[in-house]
């Protein structure tokens, strides 16, 4: 009997001791993702201007750092995103018909379902992206590093009667890279 008497004392002193510990403890520190792995850590926590379902058509990105940013569901028919870092950006069902990418990092981007037709993504490093469901028709794509991209096989084919030249930085031909 004496230890059932015990028992609600030793709970007692565990929650005594867990509140002294929360009031000695520093204050919660805010997770750093400035060198994140993921997508999610990048969405959730990022610290860049959100265009998530805006109007950005005609507008000019030229050399901005957009690493991470979110175009998903934005229109940006005709945007100048040349020599953009968009390393990580959401594109996702966005519209960018006839924007210019030249030179652009897409590195990492999520670009699914998204319209890229007739774009300029002349040395355009597309490494990484996720870009299922999304059209390229007519993109210039001269130079281009699609390395490990996934995109759809009709897509594939499609660029691949296109591809040619190296992309200046990395050095990786078009054409292999998109596995032609």
């Amino acid at each position: 009997m004496a230890s059932r008497l015990l028992q609600p004392r030793r709970w007692l002193l565990a929650g005594l001791l867990l509140a002294l510990l929360a009031l000695n403890s520093s204050p919660a520190q805010a997770l750093d993702t400035s060198t994140g792995t993921g997508l999610q850590d990048r969405a959730l926590f990022q610290e860049r201007v959100d265009y998530t379902l805006t109007n950005q058509s005609d507008h000019d990105f030229h050399g901005q750092d957009l690493r991470n940013t979110s175009f998903a569901g934005a229109v940006g028919r005709g945007a100048d995103f040349s020599d953009a870092n968009l390393h990580g950006a959401i594109f996702t069902q966005g519209a960018f018909a006839d924007a210019d990418f030249h030179g652009a990092d897409l590195s990492d981007a999520l670009m699914d379902r998204a319209d890229f037709s007739g774009t300029d993504l002349r040395g355009t490093l597309l490494s990484g992206v996720i870009a299922s469901g999304s059209s390229f028709a007519g993109a210039q794509i001269e130079g281009a590093d699609f390395s490990d991209a996934l995109l759809d096989r009709d897509d594939v084919r499609r660029l691949c009667r296109d591809a040619e030249g190296s992309h200046p930085q990395t050095g990786v031909s078009t054409r292999e890279s998109l596995g032609c």
